[in-house]
């Protein structure tokens, strides 16, 4: 790929997960003006978070996966091979990450290493951090095939869900007793890691053209880690397991459209 080129497609790539990532402080605005949302409505915004992950896996990521790997020269068996490495070692990884990072989520609680060295906040910060590289990774490594329509569906797919996110991961804080600016703050913060991904996987898939099928099988399988091991639980603690479904099936048929459409 022409330098020229490559820079264009890290720029364009970058600058989209950004603002998926921006829409994550944009989603936390209303907390200035609302002191709590239900359960019910939280295990909604959760559940659609979790519905555009999982169309944007398959239908952004998967499936482009597969096609690429084709592309590349290899055959059926050899194309899904790839794929369903690239998947498990992005699973792995953020495992790995899970295991060893200590962090605290607002419902199921501290996970990873013990420490009382870190601010609680922090360990929020982190929690959401992980939650996020994911998002951003896929963003970039969907610019960074050449395919424009896929990254900007996914963008904007990723955009979408961090919005409810974001506010949900506020009223979480406020709930907690932190003040606004503090849950305004660590929404920002939270988002602006999503470039960060972008860039990785963007530059990765960019400089070595071959990576491409890794790259959106691993940044599924993270994905996918992620609406199993964190979402879909958080939004069945409070027995509000239908509420979180709704809006799973939501963010699926939304994710969907905007893939086909858009891409």
């Amino acid at each position: 790929m022409e330098s020229s080129s490559a820079s264009s497609l890290i720029l364009v790539g970058s600058l989209a997960s950004l603002c998926a990532g921006l829409a994550t402080a944009v989603g936390a605005l209303p907390v200035l003006l609302l002191r709590e949302i239900s359960d019910e409505v939280q295990d909604v915004m959760l559940g659609f978070a979790a519905g555009v992950m999982l169309a944007a896996s398959f239908f952004s990521l998967i499936l482009p996966g597969l096609e690429a790997a084709q592309a590349q020269g290899a055959g059926e068996v050899g194309a899904v091979s790839i794929v369903i490495a690239g998947i498990l070692a992005g699973a792995l990884c953020l495992w790995l990450i899970h295991r060893y990072a200590p962090h605290e989520h607002f419902i199921t609680g501290p996970e990873g290493p013990h420490t009382q060295n870190v601010r609680r906040i922090w360990l929020f910060v982190i929690a959401i951090t992980l939650h996020n590289l994911p998002e951003g990774l896929a963003v970039g490594v969907g610019f960074g095939g050449g395919d424009f329509d896929n990254g900007i569906a996914l963008a904007i797919g990723i955009g979408l869900q961090n919005m409810p996110e974001g506010l949900a991961v506020a009223v979480a804080l406020l709930t907690l007793h932190y003040s606004k600016a503090q849950a305004l703050l660590v929404a920002l913060l939270t988002g602006l890691v999503e470039p960060l991904g972008g860039l990785i996987g963007v530059g990765a898939v960019t400089v070595a053209a071959s990576l491409l099928p890794w790259g959106l099988a691993f940044a599924a399988g993270a994905m996918i880690f992620v609406i199993s091991d964190e979402i879909i639980p958080e939004t069945h603690r409070k027995g509000l397991e239908n509420h979180g479904t709704a809006g799973l099936m939501v963010g699926l048929v939304v994710m969907m459209f905007l893939d086909v459409v858009l891409g």
